[in-house]
């Protein structure tokens, strides 16, 4: 009887929002009489502020700013002081392509949860025509599975456990139709989204709702390259770099988007252009995610100083960011290698207590040479 296990499941869900409900109101509710002091801060949150930040200062490069802000958020989350009837942060992050948005979510659950995948991802340009706005808020009264009021959202992504946030990426926002778009602002500013039906409601009071979008990408490149009249006109001797992108990507928001949504986004954060410098650390992290997918070989990847040389050259592009940077390490590192290992040529040697192979690259002739150490 499927209908009856719907049925059940969503008084489930309403159960538990109520009590979520009650707990905010009892944590909004003076006590009666003063507590003596304590020794530290009682939270029901549980995460290791300094495990995720060397999480996120190991994976995302070049953009110590941006996780400076994202690191004050989580304490605020952490301390468990923010408002109850909100979600515990809404964050829109902006900036060119390429540059760590989606991975710094990708990050942070990974620290959480240790699944990088452990969060509810929207994808928005999937949602770039107005009647499917019907996919976040349910099918209307009326209409075919109106009254299961089923999304593409992911209840238990989203509600995340007692003593940990749930993490929500609206990815692309700015492809999303006008309508779509919209129905979030009542998850910005309450925390709760009821379905069109009304047979459901989701609750985002203890999720930390992302959001990415390349919006003021080419005005930051222009603004780089010190071109265009009008973004002259923007600048001020006075700020700083860091504010005048601030300030061309509300501009650019408050283009594409009303006021009063963007005026229920807790924070904007512009990412930076990925500078030159900051590749050879980028190659080290590509080589580390690629070791982790050698290990269920049993295998383990050291390159030379001018194989990473070559590879940074190869890889850099200021316009694609890190995708750029993963092409040129999937076309020559990883077809070479994955040819070096189906050859069979040179089998793994056998080493007895250590069940890990390691393979040292270097480039050699203008081609990457491989071998067993």
């Amino acid at each position: 009887m499927p209908f009856l296990t719907d049925r059940l499941h969503d008084t489930e869900r309403q159960q538990r929002l109520a009590s979520a409900l009650s707990d905010e109101n009892a944590r909004m509710t003076p006590p009666s009489s003063m507590a003596p002091a304590a020794t530290g801060l009682r939270t029901r949150f549980t995460f290791d502020l300094g495990l995720i930040e060397a999480e996120l200062r190991a994976a995302i490069i070049g953009q110590d700013e941006s996780l400076e802000q994202l690191l004050e958020i989580l304490k605020v989350v952490r301390a468990d002081i923010g408002d109850p009837r909100k979600p515990l942060a809404t964050i829109l992050f902006c900036g060119p392509t390429g540059v760590g948005k989606t991975e710094t979510v990708r990050t942070l659950a990974r620290a959480l949860y240790g699944d990088a995948d452990a969060f509810c991802r929207i994808d928005m340009n999937t949602l770039s025509q107005e009647h499917y706005a019907a996919a976040l808020t349910g099918a209307p009264p009326g209409y075919v599975g109106s009254k299961e009021g089923t999304t593409i959202l992911d209840q238990e992504k989203i509600e995340g456990t007692r003593n940990l946030p749930g993490l929500v990426l609206f990815d692309e926002l700015e492809k999303a139709s006008n309508e779509v778009v919209l129905a979030l602002m009542n998850v910005f500013d309450n925390g709760l989204l009821t379905v069109a039906s009304g047979e459901r409601t989701y609750s985002f009071r203890n999720a930390l709702v992302f959001m990415s979008s390349n919006l003021g990408a080419r005005e930051l490149m222009e603004m780089d390259d010190n071109r265009g009249s009008l973004l002259r006109r923007l600048m001020s001797p006075t700020q700083s770099r860091r504010e005048r992108a601030h300030d061309i990507v509300m501009k650019c928001l408050l283009d594409r988007f009303p006021p009063e949504l963007v005026n229920r986004i807790d924070h904007v954060d512009t990412f930076n252009w990925i500078s030159r410098d900051r590749i050879p650390a980028l190659v080290e992290v590509e080589i580390s995610r690629l070791n982790r997918r050698l290990l269920k070989h049993d295998l383990a990847l050291e390159i030379s100083s001018s194989l990473k040389d070559y590879l940074s050259a190869q890889g850099y592009d200021r316009q694609f960011g890190a995708r750029g940077l993963r092409r040129a390490i999937r076309r020559y590192l990883e077809f070479p290698l994955a040819s070096f290992l189906l050859d069979g040529s040179s089998p793994a040697p056998h080493r007895a207590g250590n069940t890990v192979s390691k393979i040292f690259a270097d480039r050699k002739s203008e081609k990457v040479h491989f071998e067993y150490i």
